[in-house]
């Protein structure tokens, strides 16, 4: 712990000397990864290790297609919650099976949804990074999820394809999220977050900046502004995303510090595995409280039991 010297005191005031210390100290507190966080911090690394190889060998690439597709929903989702934050009114949401994607919207500020497309979808994948540290972040991670999924499917009615991945992803986390407890379900979040990130950053290297395609978002956006070529937005949003990217991390390492076994404990009594020791007790507990309420209704309104 920092001892705060006399000559860091000026006229009963901190020094600026004593003031940047103790905030380097405490920042670098907060960032000092545990042994649990080194954990996920290598099992992170090893994930954009196997997707990077995967992505680049055409039949095993196969098993990392599932979640391609739901970055490219993210993606589409982001455009359409952009476009309905800006009073526009949203028709349809397409996913292509060449990993393709289609926002169909009329109305809305155009300088704010289309960026949206790139940086929403980082975004989402920087806070499902920073929620893998954590199992209750994960749990609660999940059921945003499950939020966004209801909003895609509703603008999605006709789209078999987006359909077929959103449940099957929904499969997928509820059933991971009965394992150990959830601690699978921990690992997949994070796993869903480096895809989506990643994805993100390849996307606007090859579509934006390695070479230019007309129909990108980057192309829509110079049209409309008419100052700068579709590279340079490019290179301004793999900015930002990377920002994101590092952001996800450096929260997840800032904000959930405990051990895995304190993990574990508390998610044991947080939304607890169904049929679990806990779910049993929260379940007689809340009967206890709804037959408690019962009687003191009865009482005041004189029934006799």
């Amino acid at each position: 712990m920092y001892n705060m010297k006399a000559n860091d005191v000026l006229d009963g005031t901190f020094s600026s000397t004593a003031l940047h210390r103790l905030l380097t100290r405490d920042v670098q507190s907060a960032l000092t990864p545990n042994a649990t966080q080194r954990t996920t911090l290598i099992v992170a690394g090893c994930y954009i290790l196997v997707i990077g190889i995967l992505w680049h060998i055409p039949i095993l690439s196969w098993i990392i297609y599932p979640f391609k597709l739901l970055t490219v929903g993210f993606h589409e989702m982001s455009h359409a919650f952009m476009g309905l934050l800006t009073c526009a009114h949203i028709h349809s949401i397409e996913l292509d099976p060449d990993e393709g994607g289609a926002t169909s919207m009329s109305g809305g500020i155009p300088y704010l949804t289309l960026p949206a497309g790139y940086l929403g979808s980082s975004l989402i994948g920087a806070a499902l990074i920073a929620c893998g540290f954590d199992t209750n972040a994960s749990k609660i991670a999940s059921i945003v999820l499950a939020v966004f999924f209801l909003f895609t499917l509703w603008w999605a009615k006709r789209d078999w394809l987006t359909w077929v991945l959103i449940l099957g992803m929904s499969g997928l986390i509820v059933l991971f999220w009965f394992v150990a407890g959830g601690v699978a379900l921990r690992y997949l979040v994070l796993f869903i977050g480096v895809m989506s990130c990643m994805y993100c950053l390849w996307d606007i290297i090859d579509d934006t900046i390695s070479r230019k395609v007309n129909s990108s978002d980057a192309s829509q956006f110079a049209k409309i502004c008419g100052c700068c070529p579709s590279q340079v937005w490019g290179v301004l949003w793999l900015f930002v995303s990377l920002i994101f990217f590092i952001a996800g991390v450096l929260v997840g390492l800032a904000a959930f510090k405990e051990s895995a076994a304190q993990q574990k404990e508390d998610s044991s009594v947080f939304l607890p595995v169904p049929g679990s020791s806990a779910a049993m007790a929260l379940t007689v507990t809340k009967s206890g409280i709804v037959s408690m309420i019962l009687a003191v209704v009865v009482g005041l309104l004189g029934i006799p039991m």
